[in-house]
């Protein structure tokens, strides 16, 4: 069913934008993985965001506006609406399609941000909210395995979609210098971190940095993570045990 990966190419005349500028506010703190990134001079061909939300979140929001061409990945016909008439360049393709283990149709639980397939065993909404699936908020959308969408290219990937990254990695075919996985927060880790630790291991990935929900990890080689990556990565690794130690107290 390859119509359903089918992307929507994006023209600056279809939104009435300026062709080649992204018409999003401008965010008050630069993204983190970009500003990490800056100061190694590496050169980025094609980012890639499974996962985006609204598209003044993105995690690639400013490789888009430097030019870097972009494809954009959202489940949420909505919201995936929203990423096509805001990102008005030719550099940017929107897929409007979930990302799972097979191609057809998939179950959604709306929970704005946190939105989740309502098949996976855990998700941050499930784990942090306690967030109950009621059929009045479910809805289906057409999936695809992320194979037909990676055509072997992407140097920068970062993974967003409440519990189902694995099925990204899965089948992908491309092998980014830079990587960003949800993988945890607050009560919440990743229900498919076997796997996916297997995967990095097996695929020649190192951590760089862990922050409060994501672990970025680069290709071995690339560049040695600094005391201050090491830093924060000590300081998120402790408070994500503080959480949890809090949670089983609360319990008892």
């Amino acid at each position: 069913m390859a119509s359903l990966a089918t992307p929507v190419q994006l023209t600056g005349a279809e939104s009435g934008l300026v062709s080649g500028a992204a018409a999003v506010a401008q965010p008050s703190v630069m993204n983190r993985i970009y500003k990490k990134l800056s100061p190694k001079k590496l050169t980025f061909t094609h980012v890639c965001e499974v996962g985006v939300y609204i598209p003044e979140t993105s995690n690639v929001l400013e490789f888009v506006r430097d030019g870097v061409r972009a494809t954009l990945v959202e489940a949420d016909p909505e919201v995936a609406e929203k990423i096509r008439v805001t990102f008005a360049t030719n550099n940017v393709r929107v897929y409007p399609v979930a990302v799972w283990a097979t191609t057809g149709t998939l179950q959604l639980s709306r929970a704005a941000s946190s939105t989740f397939a309502t098949a996976l065993p855990s998700s941050p909404a499930r784990e942090n909210d306690r967030y109950h699936v009621r059929e009045e908020l479910t809805f289906e959308v057409p999936c695809v395995q992320f194979s037909e969408i990676d055509d072997g290219t992407i140097d920068l990937l970062s993974i967003d979609i409440e519990g189902a990254e694995w099925y990204v990695l899965k089948h992908l075919r491309s092998r980014p210098k830079v990587l960003s996985l949800e993988t945890h927060g607050k009560y919440y880790t990743n229900p498919f971190m076997p796997q996916i630790s297997d995967w990095l291991h097996r695929h020649g990935y190192v951590l760089w940095y862990k922050d409060g929900s994501d672990s970025v990890y680069i290709t071995q080689g690339l560049f040695a993570a600094s005391f201050l990556d090491q830093l924060e990565t000590r300081q998120a690794e402790l408070l994500i045990r503080w959480k949890k130690l809090k949670r089983v107290f609360k319990k008892k």
